[in-house]
């Protein structure tokens, strides 16, 4: 029997897996949207198509699966591009799928016509436009296969209308593979070897953990790696979570607004065991300085990464959980002849010392609520098991630095692309996935206001986020660069003209707090997080606290600012 291009389309959804799919309909997309009642997905609706992209996200990142996204064309699909970009530099799996004009009027100009595919092309892993109802089935069984293997990442696929009402059979490929792609799994045996008689012979090793770790599944691989061998561990702000945060061998992060342990033990390490991360420069600060003493070695499933910003010595490709598995089958063997409960101890006395001499820390004390301790106060309340979205800015930092990550998929932020409006509507596809479980959004007053009107997508579908802001008033990591860089030139970075966040909150059907004093911020955040509503809880806090550490721009990590 034949079905329309609409048809085709949502069964491949199912046949793909696809539960939940986040949209905004239009004009391009209609024939989809008047079938969609007819299958058993949950559809999502947002209020900005930026928002879908971010919720899917959200929902990939807590889950590991890919998400899904459905958008009209023109304004739709243009509204997409900044969630689109935002999975590409962290490598998530999400497919987007944009309605376009019929294939005759495409580049003529028509009512809500837009080269998506030509716009999109420098943030997607790839992206189809469908010129054949035929080759429909297959270009989505690509899409799903290329977003979620090899190096994750969002897949665009552009539905022209007159495609979507076209006819034919729908024939299910149920194999895929593209000659032209062929992501390297298996780590060469050669390199696993050297990789062991390098730890081996180290005196002073560092593993430095990305968000590599945890899109592949290898956080038990690098929890036995370390604590079998007594190895300190630091990551990524996209690593949060890959190594329990509370752990005696867990550094914190390192980079920009790394702990002191967590920068000085790379500067003095004698090997880096770079694993699923990319160096990128909020990490390394000045390259020629990053880890002067160190041989690096870097594990990653994409070879254009490697070499790509910092020379290493040991290049591996492979996929994270495939390569630590070798090296854990190469050196279990051997562990107890080679290896005692005193190896590497005194470079773990030494990096322990480190925290303990200079651990994160702030001024405690005064008439203002500082936001660490609000985050403190998240973490405790939440017992560590919260999945936390993050906006970008001071209070991203301070939940990287202040909430313990103790399982990965619990921290969800936007690293490489730093975009403002992520956290709630990540917030929101997280608690889709989990509805049972605590999620909470670690907002800035001026991000939250990014994509402030998903907070009626959240109301009405009953996902009962947390959105705590840490309102100082300014845009905040912007404010603190002017204070130590720009001689306090506080160029519109104040945000003193505020909405009542918690009138809002009501506007929109949800629950308002506000915190002016320290005292209540427990009982505040008891209560908001027990109501099964969706909440913002307005914290006011020091309208002048900055994040520390920091390393200035352009330094070396040995140069970092304390408080």
């Amino acid at each position: 029997m034949e079905l329309t291009g609409a048809q085709i389309f949502l069964e491949c959804l199912k046949k793909e897996g696809v539960e939940v799919v986040f949209g905004y309909p239009g004009g391009a997309i209609i024939d989809i949207y008047d079938q969609l009642p007819n299958y058993p997905f949950k559809h999502i609706l947002v209020r900005h198509e930026q928002g879908a992209v971010h919720a899917a996200d959200g929902y990939a990142r807590a889950t590991g699966e890919a998400g899904v996204c459905l958008v009209t064309s023109g304004p739709g699909a243009t509204n997409a591009v900044t969630g689109i970009a935002t999975a590409y530099m962290d490598s998530i799996p999400v497919v987007i799928f944009t309605g376009q004009v019929p294939t005759p009027l495409i580049g003529n100009d028509a009512f809500q016509e837009v080269d998506i595919v030509g716009i999109t092309r420098p943030c997607t892993k790839h992206n189809y436009l469908v010129k054949d109802i035929n080759e429909l089935a297959f270009t989505v069984r690509q899409a799903f296969y290329l977003a979620r293997s090899g190096r994750p990442g969002p897949v665009l696929v552009d539905l022209p209308k007159d495609i979507m009402q076209a006819k034919a059979e729908f024939v299910w490929p149920e194999d895929v593979s593209l000659r032209s792609y062929n992501p390297n799994l298996t780590p060469h045996i050669g390199q696993i070897k050297k990789v062991a008689k390098l730890i081996e012979k180290a005196e002073r090793p560092v593993i430095y953990a990305g968000g590599g770790v945890i899109s592949s599944g290898a956080e038990d691989e690098l929890t036995w790696l370390a604590k079998s061998l007594n190895i300190p561990v630091t990551a990524t702000l996209m690593g949060l979570g890959a190594f329990p945060g509370d752990d005696p061998l867990w550094l914190g992060m390192l980079g920009m607004h790394g702990t002191y342990a967590a920068n000085m033990a790379i500067n003095n390490s004698d090997l880096v065991l770079a694993i699923g991360a990319r160096f990128d420069d909020r990490v390394t600060g000045k390259v020629d300085t990053f880890a002067p003493k160190a041989t690096l070695v870097h594990i990653d499933i994409d070879p254009t990464s490697i070499q790509k910003n910092v020379a290493v010595h040991v290049p591996l490709v492979a996929d994270c959980k495939s390569a630590l598995s070798s090296l854990k089958s190469v050196i279990e063997p051997i562990l107890d002849q080679t290896y005692s409960e005193d190896s590497h101890a005194v470079w773990v006395r030494q990096v322990q010392q480190w925290s303990e001499t200079h651990p994160l820390r702030y001024n405690k004390g005064g008439s203002f609520i500082k936001p660490q301790y609000v985050v403190e106060k998240v973490y405790e309340i939440s017992n560590g098991d919260a999945i936390v979205a993050t906006e970008v800015g001071q209070n991203q930092m301070w939940a990287a630095q202040f909430y313990k990550f103790k399982k990965s998929k619990s921290f969800l932020s936007s690293g490489g692309l730093g975009t403002m409006g992520y956290g709630l509507p990540a917030a929101i596809g997280a608690q889709m996935a989990f509805p049972d479980r605590l999620v909470v959004n670690i907002a800035g007053d001026g991000s939250i206001q990014m994509n402030i009107q998903e907070l009626m997508t959240a109301v009405c579908n009953d996902l009962p986020v947390k959105i705590v802001i840490l309102n100082n008033g300014y845009l905040g990591m912007v404010r603190q660069w002017q204070e130590l860089f720009y001689n306090r030139n506080y160029c519109e970075t104040c945000m003193d003209a505020q909405p009542d966040f918690v009138k809002l909150a009501e506007a929109y059907g949800a629950v308002g707090f506000r915190v002016t004093e320290e005292k209540d911020v427990v009982p505040v955040l008891t209560e908001a997080f027990a109501l099964p509503k969706v909440c913002i809880i307005d914290v006011r806090v020091d309208p002048e606290e900055n994040v520390y550490p920091m390393v200035p721009a352009g330094a070396s990590l040995a140069d970092m600012l304390l408080v």
